[in-house]
């Protein structure tokens, strides 16, 4: 992997970003009774000045709440200090109705009256153009993110801040926490003629940044023309911590991310959707639960067997109500995470494949080989079917990977 680093020689006025500085995001209160505060709520007590006579327009879905959770597009509809004139909303839809690869069209907000334009699966010139259409001059950005690269919510930005820069729009980005931690990245690094909206550019399977941190890498690394971006930034979050211990009210981004739990196994367990096996959706432990028709114990006591830190395997029974073996008791395991701060959640997805080919003889990846659009390359299932181990295939993007932790480690704003 090659990374540009033409960001880190150019100058802030060139580039065109600002950021609260992160010793000032670490302002708040420590220890017992410190609490986050999102980089909506730092907006909203700053009284919308950053979008003072601005035609404002915000991407959006329902994880864009308050503390009290009330959603922010009531709260800056309601508000006359912010001209709020449009909401763009990702995959999944604006008010979240729509199931995985589906969106709600374009329509008019009946709580607000507010126009709502879908930018799912729309990009560059065309996506600018929708932002021209709706007349706004700045385009907000606050979106629950959930720290893997296939969640396709981190694309949307992506795509949002290259069509703004085409439209030439302003950029605003309200920073939330990484629900996973911000510690480390994880994973394969994408290559980019694997390059799809589960992954536009080159970085790590679980990125460990929050979404600000990230905008501030795309504007950096891979946007051709860098869009004028400001971030808002939380206050009181550290890198460490697990989204429970931020006080924040969880909503889920889609359908089948109901938990903070989900989203510490997924970036692991999402590659389930490249193979035959299910992954839980239909079920009320969506990534959490894995398996199909005729996997038994064994694959439970196969995955135990590797002792992967921080987590164990249940044998375990179930029907999904929808997508694969809808309506039929299949078998597989439960993961259940003893210790957060060992898991490693790829290595975990990874050392699932494996045993689950070595154990059932009915496994089979997707015909499309979604596996490599997920991992980023064929590496991963090549390895797998030419009978590689789980330590094997990790060992194989370690380097591709501390190349990327190089860069990211400049993006990072927070301790």
């Amino acid at each position: 992997m090659k990374l540009s680093r033409r960001s880190l020689l150019a100058t802030t006025a060139a580039v065109a970003a600002s950021t609260v500085p992160a010793a000032q995001a670490q302002a708040a209160p420590q220890g017992r009774g410190r609490t986050v505060r999102t980089g909506f709520e730092r907006l909203a007590a700053d009284g919308y000045a950053l979008l003072d006579g601005q035609r404002v327009g915000i991407v959006t879905n329902p994880t864009g709440i308050t503390r009290d959770v009330r959603h922010i597009v009531d709260v800056m509809h309601a508000d006359r200090r912010v001209d709020l004139v449009a909401v763009f909303g990702p995959e999944h839809g604006f008010r979240g109705t729509a199931q995985a690869g589906g969106s709600e069209g374009r329509y008019d907000d009946p709580a607000t009256g507010l126009p709502v334009y879908d930018t799912y699966l729309k990009s560059g010139q065309p996506l600018a153009d929708v932002f021209t259409a709706s007349g706004v001059d700045t385009v907000v950005f606050d979106i629950q993110d959930v720290g893997a690269r296939f969640y396709t919510y981190i694309w949307t930005l992506y795509d949002c801040m290259e069509a703004a820069a085409l439209a030439g729009k302003r950029f605003v980005v309200l920073d939330r926490p990484n629900p996973v931690t911000g510690r480390a990245a994880l994973g394969p690094v994408l290559h980019k003629e694997f390059a799809t909206f589960v992954g536009r550019q080159p970085i790590a399977q679980a990125h460990g940044m929050t979404v600000a941190e990230l905008a501030r890498l795309f504007n950096g690394e891979f946007l051709a023309e860098p869009v004028p971006l400001e971030t808002v930034l939380m206050t009181g979050w550290r890198r460490a911590e697990f989204y429970d211990a931020s006080g924040l009210p969880w909503v889920p981004p889609s359908p089948n991310m109901p938990t903070p739990d989900t989203a510490l196994v997924y970036s692991g367990t999402c590659l389930f959707e490249g193979t035959n096996l299910s992954e839980g959706r239909g079920t009320t432990r969506p990534f959490e639960l894995l398996g199909a028709e005729g996997l038994d114990g064994r694959w439970a006591e196969a995955a135990n067997a590797l002792d992967l830190p921080g987590v164990r395997l249940r044998e375990a029974y179930f029907a999904p109500t929808f997508s694969k073996f809808q309506g039929t008791t299949i078998g597989g395991v439960q993961i259940h995470v003893h210790d957060r701060d060992a898991f490693d959640p790829v290595r975990t997805g990874i050392a699932l494949l494996v045993t689950a080919k070595r154990v059932w003889s009915g496994f089979a990846w997707r015909s499309d080989n979604w596996i490599d659009k997920l991992t980023g390359s064929a590496r991963v299932r090549t390895m797998i079917d030419a009978g590689a181990g789980p330590d094997e295939v990790v060992a194989a993007w370690q380097e591709e990977l501390a190349a990327f932790r190089r860069v990211r480690q400049h993006y990072l704003l927070y301790k």
